[in-house]
């Protein structure tokens, strides 16, 4: 829970057993933000994981779908103008694989010889303005409309997925995050803190200094290590 906000509206899934992690971000500021997270980390929770990394990924994306629609008619059902919404991403492992999952700006990274890369692609007017050459990426941090997003489950009629996938050695770190996480502790921090800490005193040292510098938005974060 963040120092500014009454409700938590933040929602993960921890399947190790099934090699699948979510984190889902309510989409601030809308009504019912808390709804959407909470069910899409329930309708993921039930997908069978029987199957092979792709196929598991595409039932992911299947059910996302399902929430999409079932957040939009929940949207029309309240008076007035609503959004029902919330970003995703999540990470599939199996067969020496991962498969990531996303729609928003919640955050995948991978941390791989020391050297920690953002597998997922930030779903925002900004990181689109910075893709057409449009805007400095340092200027993308303290844009004004830097919180505004391009892609989300219950955003829009149709649901784009973007997925991506790459090889799990043994000893990577991969961090799963909202943006209460990134928008505070740069990714320079969240490396050095990966490469120097276990990953439980990495997660507990991320939340401390989410919480030093005001916590201006909920944080859920997972670290998953590959054995």
């Amino acid at each position: 829970m963040g120092l500014r906000r009454k409700l938590n509206e933040d929602s993960y899934l921890e399947r190790s057993e099934a090699g699948l992690f979510v984190v889902a971000d309510g989409m601030g500021g809308h009504e019912a933000g808390e709804v959407a997270s909470r069910m899409i980390v329930e309708r993921l929770g039930s997908i069978e994981a029987d199957s092979g990394l792709s196929a598991r990924v595409d039932r992911a994306v299947a059910a996302l779908g399902d929430v999409n629609a079932d957040l939009i008619d929940l949207a029309h059902q309240k008076e007035g103008k609503h959004t029902i919404g919330s970003t995703v991403v999540g990470l599939a492992f199996g067969q020496g694989a991962f498969e990531c999952f996303w729609a928003g700006d919640s955050r995948a990274y991978r941390l791989h010889d020391r050297k920690l890369t953002q597998i997922s692609r930030d779903h925002s007017l900004v990181n689109d303005l910075v893709s057409a050459g449009m805007l400095k990426p340092e200027e993308a941090e303290h844009h004004p409309d830097a919180n505004v997003i391009t892609r989300a489950v219950g955003a829009a009629e149709t649901l784009k997925v973007e997925r991506v996938m790459g090889e799990a050695h043994q000893g990577d770190l991969f961090l799963l995050a909202s943006d209460g996480l990134t928008r505070v502790v740069p990714d320079a921090e969240l490396e050095e803190d990966l490469i120097r800490k276990n990953p439980m005193q990495a997660a507990d040292g991320f939340i401390e200094k989410v919480l030093d510098r005001g916590a201006p938005d909920n944080v859920t974060l997972i670290i998953v290590r590959v054995g």
